[in-house]
């Protein structure tokens, strides 16, 4: 067994020891996919960097084997360009923009979709090709089309694949636009994030099909959702435990920020403690509350500046204990946000699985509790 091999077995086995993998089939896809042929070279963030910067770790470099098949994401391309064999030395700047997801991620969202032999899979998103293989083993290589909207990352996707052995349908294109060709799907997964459910996947998947799908914008939080399609652009879900975040497909990404300062406007105290949107759920309920404003800033200093008015919020602590927002423009954010925290405060601050998400003609609202209780419209 050389070491590739024992390497991948310890990290089957370990996810099979902490609860991860409970499905024998996702095991022996675990153990079978060489992830190794998918990340011949990824980016490091050095440790301290402000801003951040990447060093690149080279296919057999002193680490590189273990670092595959650490259970971690490995960042495989930067700024949409830049990929570690682009570097010739040393750290550099940039934000991640293509990556293998950390292994326990990608094998609990497959166990999640419940895709079954002989059911047909679209997935939104083939990055490396590593999640790609996982489906392609399990369900073979006719069950499972793959979209990729950048051609570089789906060309050495489509070279790994082919190099470990699978045959997929790939298609280089926009995954928000789903396939119009291959419908109707059984399940749809997506490994990039979304700001709202694109409507082609709600009429390529059969009514009784699901999709499995990440909630995220602006405000950089993020919820995992499993929906039930109920009919042609009609679907209703719940959001998952635990913890999981996904780039953002980039047409639904904010556009480019200017140069952000930092106006007077309208002082009052604030009604909910700012440090709340740094919570995993509460700065997704902001977010909800606020859907086209980013938040900068954390803690009781919070900024959020709204990318299609210009509107701004941004909150300090008082001498006395509590915190101020200052408001200035059309949209009051502050305003929205409190309501929205204050809501999920008199619900008990619960987690994501706690919401649900319904998708009509009318359009998709997330709601806390049951459909009829307090929710948000998503920006379609």
């Amino acid at each position: 067994m050389n070491k590739a091999t024992q390497l991948r077995a310890a990290l089957a086995a370990s996810l099979t020891e902490d609860g991860t993998l409970t499905k024998p089939e996702w095991s022996s896809a675990a153990r079978a996919v060489p992830r190794e042929l998918f990340t011949g070279s990824y980016f490091r963030a050095v440790a301290g960097s402000v801003p951040t910067t990447y060093r690149p770790v080279r296919e057999g470099e002193p680490g590189w084997l273990e670092g595959v098949y650490s259970d971690e994401t490995l960042i495989t391309q930067l700024d949409g360009r830049t990929r570690p064999d682009d570097v010739a030395g040393g750290a550099v700047p940039g934000s991640p923009s293509s990556s293998s997801t950390l292994p326990s991620l990608v094998l609990r969202m497959w166990q999640q979709l419940g895709a079954k032999t002989g059911h047909r899979v679209l997935e939104i998103g083939t990055g490396t090709g590593y999640s790609t293989a996982l489906g392609a083993h399990r369900l073979g290589d006719a069950n499972l089309t793959s979209i990729e909207y950048d051609p570089v990352v789906g060309g050495a996707a489509a070279a790994a694949l082919k190099m470990a052995g699978f045959a997929p349908r790939l298609i280089i294109g926009d995954g928000l636009r789903g396939d119009p060709d291959g419908g109707p799907y059984d399940r749809l997964i997506a490994t990039c994030s979304v700001r709202y459910l694109p409507l082609p996947w709600l009429h390529q998947v059969r009514p009784g099909g699901k999709i499995l799908v990440t909630l995220s914008g602006w405000g950089y939080a993020s919820a995992l959702a499993l929906l039930d399609v109920t009919g042609p652009g009609q679907a209703m879900g719940r959001f998952l435990p635990g913890y999981t975040s996904f780039m953002i497909a980039r047409p639904h990404d904010r556009p480019p920020r200017p140069s952000l300062a930092l106006l007077p406007g309208e002082e009052r105290p604030s009604q909910i403690d700012p440090a709340k949107l740094d919570d995993w759920t509460g700065g997704w309920v902001a977010q909800l509350a606020a859907p086209s404003a980013e938040r900068m800033g954390a803690g009781a200093e919070q900024i959020l500046w709204d990318v299609s008015t210009g509107s701004q919020a941004r909150t300090a602590p008082d001498a006395g204990g509590g915190w101020n927002v200052v408001q200035r423009g059309p949209v009051r954010l502050w305003d929205r946000v409190e309501r929205a925290v204050r809501r999920w405060q008199a619900a008990g601050e619960p987690h994501q699985e706690e919401f649900g998400i319904t998708v009509s003609a009318a359009g998709q609202r997330v709601w806390l509790g049951t459909e009829d209780g307090p929710g948000w419209d998503l920006p379609i």
